[in-house]
């Protein structure tokens, strides 16, 4: 069931979060978030009334979504980067893939001209999941990030939505 991130979500969501900077080149973090940083990135979204989806399998958080304005100026109001979290247990039974469904609804309700995914660029399973969600490669910035010894590319897709009129 896909229902609105709760404040008691938090610990569920730093847990899938945490295990993604350890684990993964998805986030190019070191070290994990803590709770605190969680709490505060929750209100923030909230103050500023972007999406906080979850995913709720059996009374357990098993995923999350969310979007936020790409870059914090006025001429990008209408373009949205997204993240999208499975918990390691969950993966491979479509919570992504739902998650963005619902997050790609929601942007269109809410006027997203463009909405933007930046994917490491090894990342094949999140690229060809986004390319069958419509998104379009629009560049790679080579050598983006550095994490587990190496150096890392940065793959952006975007998904061309509706938007406002002018």
């Amino acid at each position: 069931m896909i229902r609105f991130m709760e404040e008691k979500d938090i610990p569920e969501v730093l847990a899938i979060y945490n295990d993604i900077i350890l684990t993964s080149k998805a986030v190019y973090r070191y070290e994990k978030q803590t709770f605190d940083e969680k709490v505060q990135w929750f209100k923030e979204q909230q103050a500023l009334d972007n999406p906080l989806l979850v995913f709720e399998d059996n009374g357990l958080v098993a995923g999350f979504a969310t979007y936020s304005q790409f870059r914090p100026y006025p001429g990008y109001k209408y373009t949205m980067e997204h993240s999208v979290y499975v918990h390691k247990e969950h993966y491979q039974k479509g919570i992504a893939t739902k998650l963005m469904n619902k997050l790609i609804a929601m942007a269109e309700e809410n006027g997203v001209k463009t909405l933007v995914a930046g994917i490491d660029g090894e990342n094949i399973g999140s690229i060809k999941a986004h390319e069958k969600l419509g998104f379009e490669y629009a560049g790679t910035i080579k050598n983006a990030g550095y994490k587990f010894e190496q150096w890392l590319d940065l793959e952006f897709y975007q998904l061309h939505l509706t938007g406002p009129k002018s």
